[in-house]
């Protein structure tokens, strides 16, 4: 799409002179014009980092991964200097007093000392050799690009203010980023996430790497051949992204992944859109529109979003990125969605910290575009049908732009999706905007998330889906385990979704055929039902359900979901699924849960409601319905 229009040959970039994107701290009316409340709240943050020490990065933390499979307290020290940092730099943008000056240059100089600026939870994918990587060949992951891209935006913002504290504090961010990121990304082609050498499609570390190598060059990078050519080498790697990406726009990794994927190539495409003075512009090009519109299409209600893979059930997204992508395609229902997505999270303004690592560009974005969304119109679209062929994912509601009734949802696919879980004709069902029936999501990343291992945490396993388990075989990990025979229909009244599961199971599982439909009458019912045929007859047939609701099984044939707490103030739903009894036995089990992510969106517990075929048959048919209690 990109390398086949523009190469270096014909690109006019802008010098690195004249990039100025943003307003630099010397620009005193533009800081001074923000919102006073945007203002107050960024010198806020600045306040608070300073009362908080800067942290050492021990290489035994560090080591902390490969010896005992833990990431996150490494990560927890990593971004928080980084997230210090920024906050010191806006802080000194809008004051710009010099009080924050002092701290600012510490955090550039420790980040700069550091041997490795990424996680060593990706030096094993980017790095061959034992312990700590070699300094004279630095690897690019992630982490390393965000920290990078940070530098790069804060030496352009207080460029003035960082030589008069020294002359030699610029000199050494430059040479840092240049060594660490702009000539091994220029040298190299064998980085995976480049996607020049791999048999399968990039994930979202190729536009997230991608965009933050590109500010770093547009910032940093004074030589015009280098520019070009890197420049050129960007779109190149793009391509690998977007060439094969599903036209319907669907993001297998799920909305929150969606954050790091789409909307990090939407970051490229602005900086080589303004990097270009519009010459690179594709905004008009379906498939990136699509790609766009796919945030909005899965939103249910609230922070709730569809969590197929390893997204989590709720997710605060990155609103003035979701306006400005809808904005830039053209889409007033994007628009709305992000200005509304601004006005009820904290993300949307500057009074909280926001993710780990949160950007710069981020920052910017929302700083200097809070003054047009506020006035903006916003609402969630909540489409009433959503249907995504190539990733064979459906959405329906009884009413669109409401939450009001019954909301479904439910995936086909194959189970060697980015992120994947073995998930192949899952489903969930939400009433009135509340979790009923859920994916549980994925606990906090180990070392066993990304191994072999993967499939033995129960979060991936379909036993712990909406999904059957035959003599305790469930489903199997791997792109030849997918769904076929699939199909959609959506009227006025209704919605379906069908599709044969039978190809996500192992031969051991010995099913002929199981063909699912899931399907939404509008005002009165979610229905499932299975209609199977196995080439023996098993000695035992489970279909699990996962709730976060209380689970009451006081009647035979129905089983009642009460509304539970959950965190910051939530509920979960409360509904009725009905089921055979004659044919089922009903069950319900505690899911304890003590991993802090996962806490954070069900709390303490969840509950698997387990209905076993008291005379399993080879051959059935069978449903169960849920309703509104």
């Amino acid at each position: 799409m990109l390398s086949q229009r523009f190469t270096k040959d014909n690109l006019k970039l802008v010098s690195q002179a004249d990039w100025k994107p943003y307003p630099a701290a010397t620009d005193r009316p533009a800081w001074e014009a923000l919102p006073a409340d945007l203002r107050a709240a960024l010198i806020a943050n600045g306040e608070a980092a300073l009362q908080v020490a800067w942290q050492p990065l021990l290489a035994t933390r560090f080591l902390e991964y490969a010896r005992i499979g833990n990431r996150s307290y490494y990560e927890a020290e990593n971004f928080g200097r980084r997230n210090k940092l920024i906050a010191l730099a806006l802080a000194e943008c809008v004051e710009g007093k010099g009080r924050f000056m002092d701290e600012v240059v510490n955090g550039l100089w420790l980040i700069c000392e550091e041997t490795y600026w990424g996680l060593p939870a990706h030096l094993h994918l980017q790095h061959s050799g034992p312990g700590l990587p070699d300094a004279a060949e630095p690897t690019v992951d992630l982490f390393a690009a965000e920290t990078a891209a940070a530098l790069a935006y804060i030496d352009y913002l207080l460029a003035d203010a960082l030589e008069s504290v020294s002359p030699l504090i610029r000199p050494r961010i430059a040479m840092e980023i240049d060594r660490r990121i702009l000539t091994p990304n220029l040298e190299r082609e064998d980085f995976g996430w480049m996607g020049f050498h791999s048999e399968s499609r990039p994930n979202n570390w190729n536009p997230w790497v991608n965009s933050n190598w590109l500010a770093c060059l547009l910032f940093i990078e004074r030589d015009p051949a280098r520019r070009a050519a890197s420049v050129d080498k960007i779109m190149r790697s793009l391509d690998k992204f977007i060439d094969p990406y599903p036209t319907d726009g669907g993001c297998d990794e799920g909305p929150g992944y969606w954050m790091r994927a789409a909307a990090s190539l939407y970051e490229c495409l602005e900086l080589l859109d303004r990097g270009t003075n519009g010459q690179v512009n594709v905004f008009n090009e379906p498939l990136i529109q699509e790609m766009g519109r796919f945030v909005y299409r899965v939103h249910i209600d609230n922070t709730y979003y569809i969590n197929f893979a390893d997204a989590s059930g709720t997710v605060v997204p990155e609103s003035t990125l979701i306006y400005q992508y809808g904005k830039a395609i053209g889409d007033p229902a994007m628009m709305a969605f992000g200005a509304w997505a601004a006005k009820h999270s904290e993300n949307g303004g500057a009074g909280g910290w926001g993710r780990p690592i949160e950007s710069p560009m981020r920052w910017l974005r929302t700083i200097f575009s809070a003054a047009e969304i506020a006035q903006a119109d916003a609402y969630p679209p909540q489409p009433r049908d959503v249907y995504l062929p190539v990733i064979e994912v459906m959405v329906a509601r009884d009413q669109e732009r409401s939450t009001r009734g019954l909301y479904v949802a439910a995936k086909g696919g194959h189970n060697n999706e980015s992120h994947n879980h073995n998930d192949i004709g899952e489903f969930v069902v939400y009433r009135d905007g509340l979790p009923l029936l859920i994916d549980a999501g994925v606990e906090t990343y180990s070392r066993k998330t990304f191994s072999p291992q993967r499939y033995e945490i129960w979060t991936m396993q379909s036993a712990y889906h909406s999904l059957p388990t035959i003599d305790g075989v469930q489903q199997s990990p791997g792109v030849e385990f997918a769904a076929r025979n699939v199909s959609y229909q959506a009227e006025a009244d209704h919605a379906a979704f069908s599709l044969d599961i039978a190809g996500a199971y192992p031969m051991e599982a010995g099913i002929k055929r199981w063909q699912r439909t899931v399907r939404l009458d509008r005002g009165h019912a979610v229905t499932v039902e299975d209609d199977y045929e196995l080439n023996h007859t098993p000695t035992s047939l489970v279909l699990s359900l996962l709730t976060a609701s209380q689970v009451s099984l006081a009647t035979a044939g129905e089983i009642r979901l009460t509304s539970a707490d959950l965190p910051d103030g939530r509920v979960a739903g409360s509904g009725v699924i009905r089921y055979d009894a004659g044919r089922f036995t009903a069950s319900v089990e505690t899911i304890e849960i003590t991993d802090g992510r996962m806490v954070r969106t069900w709390g303490g517990r969840v509950y698997r409601i387990l209905l076993t075929a008291k005379t399993p048959t080879a051959q059935d048919r069978w449903k169960i319905e849920i309703r509104e209690a």
